[in-house]
């Protein structure tokens, strides 16, 4: 019974270890911007951007375009933090509304496609965290845009990037049922 009791402890003791090291990677990556490049040269993604993160995006990477994912919020600081530091640079700047507490139907993410093909590139995309929104529109582009596959594209909307795609506990899960839906308009039924 004791060596039952020691396991049972144990296994708690790892699993809050677990949890706790997953807690402290996902504090670490939206402190360092959850900025990544998804496609070289081409296609990069971030957490809500800052002035200077706009300016290090341009100066190191060549940017050329911002797409703001939380759509427009006039007066908010943040927004016009990000509009403004894209004017300054020349920067192209697209506000494209979307939720990720919400379905994001097909006819909407070929709307985005469109934007993001051509919006001039280098294109940094963004939203709040880095990890829902943005994590599906960099599934939508690499799958629409370029040659990789449906696997390389799906780890683009996963933990990695802060995205937990769990069933009722996450209000981000719209994410995972809208690329779903998408792959069955594109005609992909085996995934």
């Amino acid at each position: 019974m004791m060596a039952v009791r020691r396991l049972i402890l144990r296994s708690f003791w790892i699993m809050g270890g677990a949890f706790a090291s997953l807690l402290v990677y996902l504090a670490a990556i939206q402190l360092t911007g959850n900025f990544h490049e998804v496609r070289a040269g081409e296609l990069f993604r971030s957490a809500q951007p800052s002035g200077a993160m706009i300016e290090t995006f341009a100066a190191e990477y060549g940017g050329r375009s911002v797409i703001n994912l939380r759509g427009a919020a006039p007066g908010a600081p943040w927004y016009e933090e990000e509009r403004a530091a894209s004017r300054d640079l020349g920067l192209v700047h697209i506000d494209f509304a979307m939720s990720a507490e919400r379905y994001f139907p097909p006819e909407r993410a070929e709307q985005l496609i469109e934007v993001m093909k051509n919006a001039p590139k280098p294109l940094l995309i963004h939203c709040r965290s880095g990890s829902d929104r943005t994590g599906l529109a960099s599934m939508l582009y690499l799958m629409a845009l370029t040659d990789v596959g449906e696997d390389r594209a799906e780890r683009e909307l996963s933990i990695r990037y802060g995205h937990i795609g769990v069933p009722i506990l996450s209000a981000a899960w719209p994410m995972d049922e809208s690329w779903e839906a998408f792959e069955l308009a594109i005609g992909i039924t085996d995934s």
